[in-house]
């Protein structure tokens, strides 16, 4: 022990003795430790420091509870204020993010639009077999008194004047202008279209016919002949222009007029070229695809029975009927700008 200058022990300081006293603490808080810690490790949730320690935790939940609840404004604040103190630079980098995102969402949800209504149009093509070539309305009509649309494909596609136009739908019209990268297509509610078209349900064989008000008309149907509100109308593929069995529109109202030959019937078209941006020109058609000797033999009967529709000329000289006719239909539709009908070249 050390020696004060008068010979006696000095006594220990208080330093020294206070730091003896937490190193030995020390060491005994990680004995005790790594004692408690082997034997939690060995006897698991089940034994008795884990019943401890699950007493512990239940009796302090309530405590731990109402400090959370308590605590939370307190956060919020804390939110608010660091973001009322963000500078001018981040709050500018992250609205510019946010636009980017909110753009590039709108980009997807774009061409995920796109994506299905081309796979709509590949769906009618196979389902019909078509021989087509895809395009894109670009532009309306061009003037009052006309109802059509401008495709982005023309003559160095393929295409020429009288083939038939489709979208997913249903039928948009018919090709009457052409050029080298566009086309004038003929809607089917221009009063000078007019296609050969045929009740789905009943088979009865007419003529799909536009108007000056855009109200689309099928006619020639008999008055003894059933049509009602509802039945869908299909393409008949007379005059082998179209081909059969494309959808067309349903009928939304049938008028029995006392002393007429033909029912007024109205129909509301599947396809709405507002809606449409792509389509398909049908460039050629199968014999499958073209009216049936049946079919023709059907019309012919249909019109035979009707003296008046023979007067007017709708049916030919060769006795052909409503199949001829509705061919004459179609030609009107497909002629050029010189009055030559083009439906020669498709047939």
């Amino acid at each position: 022990m050390p020696l004060t200058s008068g010979g006696r022990p000095q006594a220990p300081s208080l330093g020294n003795s206070r730091q003896s006293t937490g190193g030995r603490a020390l060491v005994i808080c990680a004995v005790v430790s790594v004692a408690l810690f082997t034997v939690s490790c060995r006897t698991g949730e089940g034994g008795p420091l884990g019943m401890v320690r699950g007493a512990f935790q239940t009796v302090t939940s309530p405590v731990r509870y109402l400090g959370a609840t308590v605590a939370a404004p307190f956060q919020g604040l804390g939110n608010i204020f660091t973001n009322l103190t963000a500078d001018q630079a981040t709050l500018s980098e992250l609205q510019q993010e946010n636009d980017e995102l909110r753009a590039r969402n709108v980009e997807l949800e774009e061409d995920a639009q796109t994506a299905q209504r081309l796979q709509d149009l590949l769906d009618l093509r196979d389902a019909n077999s078509l021989q087509s070539t895809a395009a894109r309305i670009i532009s309306g009509s061009s003037d009052s008194w006309s109802s059509t649309v401008t495709i982005d494909k023309g003559t160095s596609s393929g295409l020429s004047v009288g083939m038939p136009v489709t979208s997913s739908s249903g039928v948009i019209g018919q090709i009457v202008e052409c050029g080298a990268t566009t086309s004038t297509v003929r809607l089917l509610t221009d009063e000078n279209s007019s296609i050969s078209a045929m009740v789905q349900s009943s088979r009865a064989q007419g003529m799909i016919e536009g108007s000056a008000t855009g109200e689309v008309s099928l006619t020639l149907i008999r008055t003894n002949q059933e049509v009602n509100v509802g039945d869908v109308i299909i393409t008949g593929g007379l005059g082998g222009v179209f081909p059969k069995g494309l959808p067309i529109g349903q009928v939304t109202s049938v008028e029995n007029n006392p002393g007429d030959l033909y029912l007024d019937i109205v129909v509301e078209l599947f396809a709405r070229t507002e809606s449409s941006e792509e389509v398909l020109v049908i460039t050629s058609l199968s014999e499958g695809q073209q009216a049936s000797a049946e079919d023709i033999a059907e019309a012919d009967a249909q019109e035979s029975t009707d003296t008046p529709a023979a007067d007017d000329g709708s049916a030919a000289d060769d006795g052909q009927g409503d199949g001829e006719a509705s061919g004459e239909g179609a030609e009107s539709q497909g002629a050029d700008a010189d009055g030559a009908p083009s439906d020669g070249s498709l047939e």
